[in-house]
């Protein structure tokens, strides 16, 4: 938990208004929630707390490099990760629910630690499929793309005619 605890923000002695935090994210952050994606990481955070008399205005705005594993060739690129989240901190006495975008903490909170939400957001900015640039442009060469092309179905030509199940389909029309 001493990884995290710097993530704390003890908001009880801060004046009403905005206050920002910045943070250098890590492979040893992602350590902690066991996320092995990422080889070499380093983002930066800023976090603006906008603290007002009764709720608390979060800001999360993150960005840097990730190193990331394709999908395809199995080769590591740098994927640029650039997010933005907004939540805001309620006092209750827990009978309400959590949403997306609303937290509920105990009355006589007085730090919160964000960690879990900046995981989270960074986790859910990344792409679903993870393609290395070069993979799309063509200019990676890897034995595992060639392979792949070579097993790749070849469409079969009729010399320029068209397949003659096709006409009969048509015909039904």
């Amino acid at each position: 938990m001493t990884v995290l605890k710097e993530f704390d923000i003890p908001f009880v002695g801060l004046k009403t208004g905005k206050h920002d935090f910045l943070y250098t994210i890590e492979p040893k952050f992602f350590a902690h929630f066991g996320f092995t994606d990422f080889q070499t990481v380093k983002l930066n955070a800023k976090v603006t707390l906008d603290k007002k008399p009764s709720f608390l205005e979060f800001h999360f705005a993150i960005e840097g490099l990730g190193q990331l594993q394709c999908d395809v060739s199995m080769e590591w690129y740098d994927q640029k990760i650039s997010t933005a989240y907004d939540f805001v901190v309620k006092f209750g006495s827990g009978q309400e629910t959590d949403s997306d975008e609303i937290v509920l903490l105990p009355e006589g909170s007085y730090q919160i630690n964000i960690a879990q939400y900046l995981y989270e957001c960074i986790v859910l900015s990344l792409p679903y499929k993870r393609i290395h640039p070069g993979v799309e442009d063509g200019s990676l060469k890897n034995e595992i793309l060639e392979k792949l092309s070579a097993l790749e179905p070849k469409e079969e030509k009729l010399n320029g005619e068209q397949d003659p199940r096709w006409n009969k389909l048509k015909d039904l029309l």
